[in-house]
């Protein structure tokens, strides 16, 4: 498992870097594994990058998957979308460029919190790009409103360790359960995501947008939660009974030992979680 920086940054050198258009800027795709490999896409939550996934693309890779992987326009490398500042206005950008990565073929789309709103949004607006869809610590699904974070500011403090202190703080806060999972790598890797942040006006991810479109979704779905997510504590009775509403439900699996960011501080349980329902859905009859 990555442990260190400098592995993720191998990591990042090891993929194919595709640019698809975002108005007059391009939108960033990473690729690993064999072209000829089942597709499968994930998307990052907010203020990250592709690297919210970077202890889950080599398994997910080596279990005979293309794992690709965009920086949401307005996030890491991409572009800002020029049409608007939230997840309504992000999947006409991610359609037109998985047309061009991988035609009209549907695929299996994994989306992590507000990744994962964004994914609910775009297979509404596109049901036939999904073969399932995988909703990761996903907004939206409920009613009940967000609990209100203290999460603290940092722009103004200058680099060192007195930011590192408040980014350590975030990430407790809000995306890891554990103090000792707050290490020196996942402050790097939150440090280097949340500077490149140009989508600020996010606000649909507060309401339950998602709540009555997932009854109409005709993929597969399925949702994969962390146990001691700050933001769903007596909420996931409500989540469950919304993913229930699809057509084609899977499962709701939480992941114990992990807060909101499940996939980083439980890696090895979620990617089992992952990986065992796409052989189950492999397995399903369309």
């Amino acid at each position: 498992m990555i442990e260190r920086f400098a592995d993720a940054q191998t990591l990042e050198l090891q993929a194919e870097k595709i640019l698809t258009p975002c108005g007059d800027g391009k939108l960033v795709w990473r690729v690993w594994g064999a072209a000829t490999a089942t597709p499968l896409i994930l998307l990052h939550g907010g203020s990250g990058s592709w690297n919210h996934w970077v202890r889950n693309i080599e398994v997910l890779a080596q279990s005979g998957h293309r794992v690709i992987v965009p920086d949401i326009p307005g996030f890491g490398d991409s572009a800002t979308p020029p049409d608007g500042h939230d997840a309504n206005v992000l999947p006409g950008w991610l359609e037109r460029g998985a047309a061009i990565l991988l035609g009209d073929q549907a695929v299996d789309i994994v989306g992590f919190s507000y990744g994962g709103l964004t994914a609910g949004l775009w297979a509404h607006e596109c049901p036939q790009r999904f073969r399932s869809l995988v909703l990761v610590g996903a907004p939206s699904l409920t009613h009940n409103p967000l609990p209100v974070l203290d999460v603290w500011p940092f722009h103004t403090t200058p680099e060192g360790p007195q930011r590192d202190a408040i980014h350590r703080h975030n990430l407790l806060t809000l995306m890891l359960a554990h103090e000792a999972s707050a290490d020196e790598f996942a402050i790097r890797l939150h440090a280097t995501n949340v500077v490149r942040d140009r989508l600020r006006k996010r606000r649909l991810m507060l309401t339950d947008v998602l709540r009555e479109k997932v009854a109409h979704y005709p993929c597969t779905v399925a949702g994969i939660y962390g146990e001691e997510d700050p933001l769903y504590q007596g909420r996931y009775e409500s989540i469950e009974q919304a993913l229930r509403s699809a057509p084609r439900f899977h499962s709701l699996t939480k992941i114990g030992n992990a807060g909101h960011w499940v996939q980083f501080e439980n890696a090895p349980a979620f990617n089992a979680a992952l990986l065992g329902f796409l052989q189950d859905r492999q397995r399903s009859p369309e």
